[in-house]
């Protein structure tokens, strides 16, 4: 299990309730409460179930129509090739309902020093026929694919996604910008090469986008670990030019707003995170401002929720 902070129930809601209409949110998979008897490739199966359960403790509550983890992407290593069927059927009869896709990551960079916990599970992955064949199997169970990667990895899903157009893709973390290690001090001439790869990911009609993450130590901003608060205003205009590069070349119909919690807690709370996307969104009329916040991820994730109130 990961060393991070306590971030359960209990610390969710209280982030929910910090102002903001949340009706309800997605687990991504993290690595954590994976079975700890069977065979290894069924041990992230845990944590879907332990999702679930949380899931269905909220949804108890009469008194509170928020849904937390009316959604779970969970970890199934696809490179098992035909053999992640079977782990793929676990997690959905896990989910009892809520199980939407799968992430596995490849965030890889030997010029940055990542942890053990995020580092990817090998360069080139979503190249590899094992994985492939396993990829295959998502479209068939209706499951979409999460992908997170560093910048420099972007033409592996951009071919990934080519391949495999019947597949619905999501792009996390707004393809994880760097400036940190090698990168530190180059992030203009970075910028340039990052929007080509999100225009040319952008023409596949199957992929969408995740509008955070930034917040993380990969992309290195000034409001990174601040020794004051920094203000919503200011991660706004930080965070702004990859925002609005991705709301342009995917459309608000293929981009959504993503808290990332816990780990953007590096940079901020979770009240000002959301006033940050909100000033941002400023510019879009309310219909944009709707696929979002809300219609965007409601749609990608199949999720059963009632719209959101007026932003």
């Amino acid at each position: 299990m990961r060393k991070t902070p306590r971030y359960l129930l209990g610390e969710l809601l209280a982030d929910l309730s910090a102002g903001h209409d949340v009706r309800a949110t997605v687990h991504l998979e993290c690595g954590s409460m994976y079975r700890e008897a069977g065979a290894i490739e069924f041990a992230p199966v845990g944590e879907t179930e332990f999702a679930n359960g949380i899931a269905v403790m909220a949804a108890s509550d009469a008194h509170d129509d928020r849904r937390p983890c009316a959604g779970i992407a969970g970890y199934v290593d696809l490179a098992l090739g035909s053999r992640a069927a079977a782990v793929l059927e676990a997690h959905v009869a896990a989910g009892a309902g809520r199980f939407r896709g799968v992430r596995q990551n490849i965030a890889h960079e030997i010029d940055i020093n990542l942890p053990p916990s995020a580092s990817g599970t090998s360069n080139c992955l979503y190249g590899d026929t094992q994985f492939r064949a396993g990829f295959r199997l998502l479209a068939a169970l209706d499951l979409s694919f999460d992908a997170w990667l560093l910048e420099p990895q972007l033409p592996e899903l951009i071919q990934l996604a080519r391949a495999f157009p019947e597949t619905s893709i999501c792009l996390d973390h707004v393809g994880t910008p760097l400036g940190t290690g090698w990168y530190v001090g180059k992030r203009k001439d970075r910028f340039q090469i990052w929007r080509a790869n999100i225009e040319a990911l952008a023409e596949c009609k199957n992929v969408y986008v995740k509008l955070g993450g930034l917040a993380m130590h990969y992309s290195g901003f000034p409001s990174l670990s601040a020794r004051q608060p920094v203000s919503s205003a200011q991660l706004a205009e930080e965070w702004g030019p990859y925002l609005q590069t991705c709301v342009e070349a995917f459309s608000p119909s293929r981009a959504m707003f993503e808290s990332n919690f816990p780990v953007d807690a590096l940079t901020c709370d979770y009240a000002t995170l959301w006033n940050a996307f909100k000033r941002f969104a400023a510019r879009y009329s309310a219909t944009e401002k709707n696929e979002l916040f809300f219609g965007t991820a409601a749609r990608f994730y199949r999720l059963q929720v009632s719209g959101s109130k007026p932003l």
